[in-house]
Formats: structure tokens, sequence, C-alpha cells
């Protein structure tokens, strides 16, 4: 192994051993906010109970049947909040820890530190991709036993890799926003938007067959709804591994594209705000 060899394998190494701090330092700052920590479950668990009387008002008929079992609309939205939460907590996360840094002023010292920008992207966000699939696992048991909700255990693992799949997406969807708030200051307000946006033409809460057609041929695309599916299909149909191929095929490249768009623009307004002598403005 050459000399330049090994003094890059050296740089990658010293990389990877610092995404553990960053692990460490987001437990502790979400734990110590503890009111909040809770509240969160809190705000799922009402969700849920909510639209579970409203599911008593709904014609089960009218909602899709997923392998041939129709279920109910309770079944029907705990998936899709389950999922949309995936959104909501990544997304707001990774604009969330741009946004703080900046307000603590610590955002230029972070930045300028030998730590390669990618080190801080992926470092920012090692703590949700364990603690979402965690809190999505615990969200759907917790309905299944409070709420007579049934789930297919056998769609338990195809629905996880479906969920470890979206992630990254939504990570990409979440540097993008950052790169706006680096930009905008104030862009959490849009973050807002675009969640809402994403997540109300989805199949989060109805079926997208009650869209308008052309609004319906969109929602087909959105990746939410193409999560949804096959998470339901895994869960509340029992399809197992057969349910998800094609979702992990349209998802591996969405999850590719939306990367490198939110890597490239997260670096361009880096660069942009170092350029300019603003990084460090709030």
């Amino acid at each position: 192994m050459s000399a330049t060899s090994t003094s890059a394998w050296g740089s990658f190494v010293t990389e990877v051993q610092k995404v553990p701090a960053f692990v460490r330092r987001d437990f502790l700052v979400q734990w110590s906010y503890r009111f909040a920590f809770f509240s969160d479950w809190a705000n799922l668990g009402l969700q849920v109970v909510l639209f579970y009387f409203i599911g008593r008002l709904v014609d089960a008929d009218r909602l899709p049947a997923f392998a041939g079992d129709r279920p109910s609309y309770v079944e029907f939205v705990a998936v899709g909040i389950a999922v949309t939460s995936v959104l909501q907590v990544g997304l707001s996360r990774v604009v969330t820890v741009t946004r703080e840094e900046q307000l603590m002023g610590t955002l230029e010292s972070l930045l300028m530190t030998p730590t390669v920008p990618t080190t801080v992207q992926i470092g920012s966000v090692m703590y949700d991709l364990a603690y979402v699939p965690i809190r999505t696992g615990l969200f759907l048991a917790l309905v299944s036993a409070f709420l007579d909700v049934s789930f297919h255990l056998s769609g338990l693992l195809p629905a996880a890799v479906v969920l470890l799949a979206f992630i990254p997406v939504v990570w990409g969807l979440g540097m993008i926003s950052a790169a706006a708030v680096f930009t905008f200051r104030k862009g959490l307000g849009f973050v807002g938007l675009f969640t809402l946006v994403l997540t109300g033409t989805s199949s989060t809460y109805f079926p997208v067959e009650l869209f308008p057609g052309w609004l319906e041929a969109i929602s087909r695309l959105n990746p939410i709804t193409l999560a949804l599916r096959a998470t339901r299909d895994s869960l509340l149909g029992g399809t197992g591994w057969t349910g998800v191929g094609s979702t992990l095929l349209a998802l591996v490249p969405a999850a590719v594209l939306t990367l490198t768009i939110g890597v490239m623009a997260f670096r361009a307004a880096r660069r942009r705000e170092r350029r300019r002598g603003t990084l460090g403005l709030y």
C-alpha cells in the first residue's frame, strides 16, 4: 500500500471516529429537554386517538385493500402517521441542527475545524438514523396494544427496510432545506410549509384516489406515497418481501438524487456565506 493510500485511509478512519461524538452530543441535547422529548410521544398518541374517533365516521369500504385485506381507518392512518413522522423528525432535525449552531455562534467554529463538512452532515443525522426506527417500531407496538390494531408480524422486517431506504431521501431533503437556512437564516417556516405539502399530497390520512386526476398522478410520485404503499402492503396486507421490491427500486435512486442535490446545495451555500464573510451571522 502506497504512502498516499495509507494517508487517505488514516484520514477516513479519523473522520469515522468523530461520528460517535456527534451521536453522544445529540442524545445529551435531546435528553436535556425531557419535556419536549416526551411531548413528542404524547403528540403521536393524541393524533392516533383523534383519528380513531374520526375513523368511526369513515366508510371502510372507501379505503383501498392491501393484498385483499381492507384495513380499518385507524390501521390505515396509524401507518401513515408512523411513516410521515420519519419525515417530520428527520427533516426538522437536519435543519434545526444548522439553525441552532447559527444561534449559538458555533457554526463557523465547527466548519473551520479540520472536520470534513460531509462528516458534520453525517454526524448530525446519525442519532436520528438510530432513534427514528426505534421510535416508529415502539409507536406501532403501542397502537397495536391499546387500540386493537393488528399488523402482520411477517411484514415488520420488510417495512423496516423500506423505512431505512426512505430515511436517506429525508436526509437529502433536509440538507436542501439546511442550505436555505444558511442563505435566508430564518428558514424554518419554509421547512414547515415544505413538510405540509409533502404530507398533504401523500396518502398519509386518506387514499390518493380521492384527489383530482392531475393531483393523484403527482401524488403517486411522492416518495412518501411510495414508502406508505409498501409499508401498508407489508404490515396490513402481509405481502412480506414481495411487496417492497419495486418500492426499493424507486426509493434508492430517489435517495441518491436527493442526497446529491442536498450535498451540492449545502456546500454551495456554505461557500457563498464564507465568501461573503457572513457564515457566523444569524
